[in-house]
């Protein structure tokens, strides 16, 4: 691990509508920002496609891209970093805004926005798997219910968790169709390592995940490790109704004790119109996705 120092390459990538225009609300918040990390500050009003486009022309001349908002701004913020072919040259750096926060779980970043600006100005440098979904770079991301569920919230103007349990009637309109996995790479829950892996199921949710959490503190992958070098594979297999009855279970991790779960560095899916959903954001309704997990490919500030 090595010792930040931010300067004038340090550039702030800023969602003002987080947290429900917590940042604009806060202005000693930028204040403390501005002195306690020198450098640029761009206040994010495109879409998220422009999101990416700044933070990969960012990457050009800064040491450190700091994303301020929810696991959204991170996610594009994340792609326009590995856009850029820098990922090794830059830095990320979270100060926490929003409703998901899975990220600031994870490397445990502190929940004030003045802690963690703290923590980049202090914190150490360390490198951290990400995982690699059909060109996107994400740390958490799921096939089925949930990315059905995040799918239809997205359609809708509420949005925040209201937003998603407006949108659970979609998990009983999703067919429990036969699916075929393939692991490449991989190590079973017994130890047990294997080259390859094809099985069929019927998986209610397939979560994948380098990251513990998913949006509202959900322990989604309990037994994801960031820096392990495999992604983490847990295969939910049961219906709607006992899906929901044990989502309190699910919530805390312990559900997923149950269920099959795999490590493995690369994550073949087939069906047909399977969600996919990646750091919250849809992907789309897709035939066949891949998974791999790209090692220590992320440079990422986190508490001493």
């Amino acid at each position: 691990m090595s010792q930040i120092k931010p300067g004038p390459l340090t550039t702030c990538l800023i969602n003002p509508k987080a947290a429900n225009d917590r940042w604009i609300r806060s202005r000693k918040l930028r204040k403390v920002l501005e002195r306690k990390l020198p450098g640029r500050y761009f206040d994010l009003r495109g879409d998220r496609t422009d999101t990416v486009e700044l933070a990969k022309e960012s990457c050009g001349d800064s040491r450190m891209i700091v994303a301020i908002g929810g696991d959204g701004t991170i996610a594009d913020i994340l792609q326009g970093i590995f856009e850029s072919g820098r990922e090794n040259d830059v830095v990320l750096g979270i100060i926490p805004f929003g409703s998901g926060n899975a990220f600031r779980k994870t490397y445990g970043i502190p929940k004030s926005p003045k802690k963690a600006i703290d923590v980049l100005s202090k914190g150490k440098i360390v490198r951290s798997d990400v995982m690699e979904v059909e060109g996107r770079y994400a740390g958490f991301a799921s096939v089925g219910a949930t990315a059905g569920v995040t799918q239809e919230k997205l359609r809708h103007p509420v949005q925040g968790l209201l937003g998603h349990l407006l949108a659970v009637w979609k998990m009983f309109k999703l067919p429990l169709e036969e699916k075929e996995v393939e692991l490449i790479d991989g190590v079973d829950d017994r130890g047990r390592h294997f080259a390859r892996k094809t099985f069929k199921s019927r998986f209610f949710d397939c979560i994948v995940a380098k990251t513990n959490f998913f949006g509202y503190s959900w322990r989604v992958a309990p037994k994801a490790d960031v820096q392990d070098g495999y992604l983490d594979v847990t295969l939910v297999e049961t219906g709607p109704a006992e899906y929901l009855l044990n989502f309190a279970w699910l919530y805390l991790g312990l559900f997923q004790r149950t269920q099959r779960h795999f490590k493995a560095r690369k994550l073949i899916i087939r069906g047909k119109a399977l969600p996919v959903q990646y750091n919250g954001e849809v992907l789309g309704e897709l035939d066949e996705v891949t998974f791999r997990v790209l090692p220590r490919s992320l440079r990422i500030v986190v508490n001493k």
